[in-house]
């Protein structure tokens, strides 16, 4: 293996080599703040390329999920610093993933016990939320409310304010989530989203208009060079109903970043769609750092790296196993096997005890 161990520039961030720990969910954070368990985990896993946070709600309204970390707090800020610095010290690169979910939310976890927000009054997905016994759980999510159209300039508002403070907190630069059906997918997404104003309609410009007035907030703010958006073309997660315009709304998107000379795209490589052309398509219009994710192996992201199908490879939970990842698989070692049960919740266990190769895990 070679290219996935030479360095790329990614907008203003130089990378050691090409690697990518994807956004993952771990539900740690038990007051929603970063601590020192949040520390460890990061900086363990410091030698891959660039690091991308799990996401990080841009307000309460946004949060879809309990025990996740948010960035929109004073005290947040603080509390991601120890965070950045560690995976700083080791020489890694780490961005801040930006997230609204929409409608994938629940009363018990908005402000004031009110409906989640979406693009229109439509109840889909699951949150993982307080059940009806007061519990942790996951539950259906509450049926939502659409977004008045004077409204949504204050969630735009809300992510540029949220990228300011990622660059406070030491982020290198931060990426919109736009991707697994979340509040951005949910407006780009035609068949969900039946709006009558300018956020809505037939036209790919009308759909992603929230997209690019968010994208060209967090630049106006942070700067391209330091803004990357990630994208899930063919997703049906969170009930996201499928349509024969993926392709041309996709590559819209494409040339509309493009324009913007963002750092990075990150597309999740979901169906055959997108090794049937829409990958090939893409990469023409976008002609920016590329992240491929989705279930990728090592040895098919060299092949895609070699192909000019993409810069750099994210990948999910070989990282969460191994810490040393990128180093084992430089040197060919075994790769340990993540614990499922514990993605998500929890404390130390299957979270900072997964041991480096050649340690004992006792």
């Amino acid at each position: 293996m070679k290219q996935l161990f030479t360095g790329h520039q990614a907008g203003s961030t130089p990378l050691n080599n090409r690697f990518v720990m994807a956004p993952m969910t771990r539900s740690r954070a038990k007051d929603e703040h970063a601590d020192d368990l949040t520390r460890q985990y990061y900086a363990q896993r410091a030698t891959a390329g660039m690091i991308v946070s799990e996401g990080l709600p841009v307000s309460r309204e946004g949060t879809g999920y309990l025990f996740t970390p948010g960035i929109y707090l004073d005290s947040h800020v603080a509390a991601w610093r120890p965070v950045t610095q560690a995976v700083h010290e080791r020489g890694g690169k780490i961005f801040a993933q930006l997230w609204h979910v929409g409608r994938v939310s629940h009363t018990t976890l908005q402000p004031e016990g009110r409906a989640p927000v979406s693009a229109v009054a439509v109840q889909g997905g699951s949150a993982f939320a307080w059940d009806e016994k007061g519990q942790p759980g996951t539950v259906a999510a509450s049926p939502p409310r659409a977004l008045a159209t004077d409204e949504i300039a204050r969630v735009v508002n809300d992510f540029r304010l949220a990228a300011a403070n990622a660059i406070a907190a030491g982020f290198d630069g931060v990426e919109i989530h736009a991707a697994n059906g979340y509040l951005i997918e949910q407006f780009i997404n035609p068949v969900l989203n039946t709006r009558t104003d300018r956020y809505g309609g037939a036209t790919p410009e009308d759909r992603a208009r929230l997209l690019m007035q968010i994208t060209d907030a967090v630049v106006e703010e942070i700067g391209a060079g330091r803004t990357g958006v990630r994208l899930s073309p063919c997703n049906q997660l969170q009930d996201m109903p499928p349509y024969a315009e993926t392709s041309e709304t996709y590559l819209y998107i494409g040339r509309q970043l493009n324009r913007r000379r963002i750092a990075f795209v990150h597309l999740m490589a979901q169906g055959p769609v997108m090794f049937n052309g829409l990958l090939r398509e893409f990469r023409q219009v976008w002609r920016g750092t590329l992240i491929l994710a989705g279930g990728l192996t090592a040895v098919q992201a060299e092949t895609l790296i070699a192909d000019n199908l993409t810069d750099l490879a994210a990948f999910g939970s070989p990282f969460i196993a191994n810490p040393d990842f990128v180093e084992r698989v430089r040197n060919g070692w075994p790769l340990s096997m993540a614990t499922k049960n514990a993605y998500y919740g929890g404390g130390a266990d299957g979270y900072i005890d997964y041991p480096f190769y050649g340690e004992d895990s006792a």
